[in-house]
């Protein structure tokens, strides 16, 4: 049962995160905003429209959406989301967590340069610089939370330990759910980093690379960027909350952590403006030193 409620959340639930940032957004602006299942009937439109393939792509540009949206939902099985263990879980599938996301990556820039077009290549390479300096703190987290419960697994990485962990090394965690919080935000192509609802070649960079799919496949990236949302934010919600209650009682808990931590997406790019691409290293870097930090408190408190 608890398998089954994992995969109903974690296909089913996304594209409200979506929404809520949307409608978090709107009221920053006074406005009344898109409905909050908008997402969902934008999915439904893309699925029942047809695809314009180029004749300069090779399998590569339909290959790119079905594998990054086949990595995340893997990636998303690893993930325990309630109280429970998550579906899969091993010794070590931490690592496969972080290239499962990795994995998704590669196959999304694969597709955008195989297109042969100048503007999603530039798209590229910035996807792949900022994954450069966002992965080091991604990874320094994960350690941080590997020394606090001593276990290498996604399942075992929360529960008590991190409980009394932030009761004797606070600041240490709070350095590393900050560092994780930047992660989430580039890693989803959010404010400052990326503006997803710009229409400008030359500042878009998630954008920029799926210009050219339409359709199903469209649909299917679009799906992946809001599971990929869920997982990153289901990381966070589990840090702050790392005991659950049991029963039904531990999914309405995270369900309702999980749209906290869309408000306060949707407050961030309503507060803030995107950064200059020159000042974005900087803050990567800083969220690196975040976790960093974190891990050297850990290690030494």
């Amino acid at each position: 049962m608890a398998t089954l409620v994992h995969l109903l959340v974690l296909l089913a639930f996304p594209p409200l995160l979506q929404g809520v940032i949307v409608k978090t957004k709107a009221r920053f602006a006074g406005r009344v905003g898109a409905p909050l299942f908008q997402s969902y009937f934008d999915l439904f439109k893309l699925v029942r429209k047809d695809m314009v393939v180029s004749r300069t792509t090779t399998w590569i540009f339909l290959a790119g959406p079905a594998v990054s949206l086949a990595a995340l939902l893997a990636a998303g099985l690893l993930l325990p989301l309630g109280a429970t263990t998550a579906p899969l879980h091993f010794e070590g599938d931490l690592i496969l967590f972080a290239y499962l996301l990795a994995l998704g990556r590669f196959f999304t820039v694969a597709a955008a340069l195989d297109t042969g077009s100048a503007f999603e290549g530039m798209g590229a390479a910035r996807e792949i610089t900022y994954a450069c300096l966002s992965e080091p703190a991604l990874f320094l987290g994960l350690l941080t939370l590997v020394r606090l419960t001593g276990s290498f697994e996604m399942s075992g990485l929360f529960g008590a330990p991190v409980v009394a962990g932030w009761s004797a090394l606070g600041p240490g965690l709070v350095l590393v759910w900050v560092g994780l919080f930047v992660v989430a935000l580039v890693e989803n192509c959010r404010i400052p980093f990326d503006d997803p609802n710009t229409h400008l070649e030359l500042t878009m960079i998630h954008e920029v690379m799926v210009l050219d799919h339409s359709g199903p496949a469209l649909a299917a990236i679009f799906y992946g960027a809001s599971i990929k949302l869920v997982l990153f934010g289901s990381l966070l919600v589990r840090l702050v909350v790392p005991v659950l209650p049991g029963g039904i009682a531990s999914w309405g808990v995270f369900l309702a952590a999980l749209l906290v931590f869309a408000v306060l997406v949707g407050v961030v790019e309503s507060v803030m403006a995107r950064l200059r691409l020159s000042y974005v290293p900087n803050l990567l870097i800083g969220a690196a030193l975040s976790t960093g930090f974190g891990l050297v408190f850990v290690f030494l408190v």
